[in-house]
């Protein structure tokens, strides 16, 4: 009897550790780091490409904290990451010596540690037109920012007010936001195309980033990467929806994704020239070209599909059209770009992680 009592000591010991990693895996603590601390925190704001769960709490559609989301993740269970493993905010903080997971601030039961080096605020669904986000019933940019001051205050209150502003300083943010406003807002509803050509749009789309990244550093922040829209016409929902019966890669999906992309770069330039005295770093990462290019010629990066998504038929399904009752999941997630018809696997996304982790480590190391 004495025995048995020893052994389910034992394993209740052996799950509590179990549990205890897991928990960790999942909120963002960091694995023993062996790379070179390049910032104290990372701190994110956007949409899907990098929401680790906020949406699990938002009243919305759009979300994926269910199978087979996660397949792949570290702890095999969906988080509210919209890949099948880990998103680029995991690979930065993990490049930039933080963390091995970025971990989602809304809902979550978050340590002082898991704060102090950083959170993401992004939600899927989200962009910088103010009509995306009421679409979706999601967070939006100016509301993510509203979370990052109370975020603030935690951490004022956790380090000091000298110390919490050192941390603001030297801490990287990451801002990733663009295409749900192209594919979702102007493509997908009547509203906005009745109201502006592509030329306009991508006009409102940057007059919303700009006045993001201001705000951003009028709250602080001196190290900002802000990311340009990818092909947004070559994902599989958009081919599947505006690229004819070929199922080419939508044209003008991506006529806007260039405008705004290009006259971001120029904007990035006048920010900059704006906060001189402020010794401000201002990276605009374009991965258009970069992920255009491992569309079209997916063997040169290790991949053999790159039109279709790994879900089910891998032509529309996102979101909850991806979920435990799909009736097929591609037996080599590895082979493919896509994991849903609209996200990259997490193999695509690590390669993209290193591309724009290469664009800001130059800066970051100076």
């Amino acid at each position: 009897m004495k025995l048995l009592r020893i052994t389910l000591a034992f394993y209740l010991l052996l799950c509590a550790i179990q549990h205890g990693i897991a928990q960790d895996l999942t909120q963002g603590q960091s694995a023993k780091k062996t790379t070179k601390q390049l910032a104290p925190a990372l701190i994110t704001f956007g949409d899907s490409i990098i929401d680790p769960g906020n949406n699990n709490v938002q009243k919305t559609i759009i979300k994926c904290n269910f199978l087979p989301y996660g397949m792949d993740f570290v702890t095999h269970r969906p988080t509210g990451r919209f890949c099948n493993g880990r998103i680029p905010t995991d690979f930065l903080a993990s490049k930039l010596g933080i963390k091995e997971l970025l971990p989602a601030y809304f809902g979550t039961n978050l340590t002082n540690q898991d704060l102090i080096t950083g959170v993401s605020f992004a939600s899927g669904g989200t962009g910088f037109d103010p009509l995306t986000p009421k679409i979706a019933s999601v967070i939006s940019m100016p509301e993510q920012l509203e979370k990052f001051k109370e975020y603030q205050g935690k951490v004022r209150s956790i380090l000091g007010e000298r110390k919490a502003a050192e941390l603001f300083s030297k801490s990287v943010y990451g801002v990733i936001a663009g295409s749900d406003d192209v594919a979702n807002t102007y493509f997908a509803t009547p509203f906005r195309k009745s109201q502006y050509d592509s030329s306009q749009y991508a006009d409102l789309m940057l007059q919303g980033a700009s006045s993001f990244l201001e705000q951003l550093i009028q709250l602080g922040a001196r190290k900002i990467a802000i990311v340009g829209v990818p092909p947004i016409g070559c994902v599989p929902s958009q081919r599947t929806l505006g690229g004819g019966i070929l199922r080419g890669c939508a044209p003008v999906h991506n006529e806007i994704a260039r405008l705004y992309n290009a006259r971001l770069a120029v904007e990035v330039e006048k920010i900059k020239k704006r906060h001189q005295s402020q010794n401000i770093v201002l990276v605009f990462a374009d991965i258009y070209d970069f992920l255009y290019d491992m569309i079209e010629h997916p063997t040169k990066y290790g991949f053999e599909v790159s039109n279709k998504g790994c879900c089910g038929t891998g032509l529309l399904e996102v979101s909850v059209l991806c979920n435990p009752l799909t009736p097929t999941v591609c037996t080599d997630v590895s082979k493919h770009v896509f994991w849903d018809s609209y996200h990259p696997t997490e193999k695509a996304y690590s390669i993209l992680s290193e591309y724009i982790f290469q664009k800001l480590v130059t800066y970051l190391e100076n």
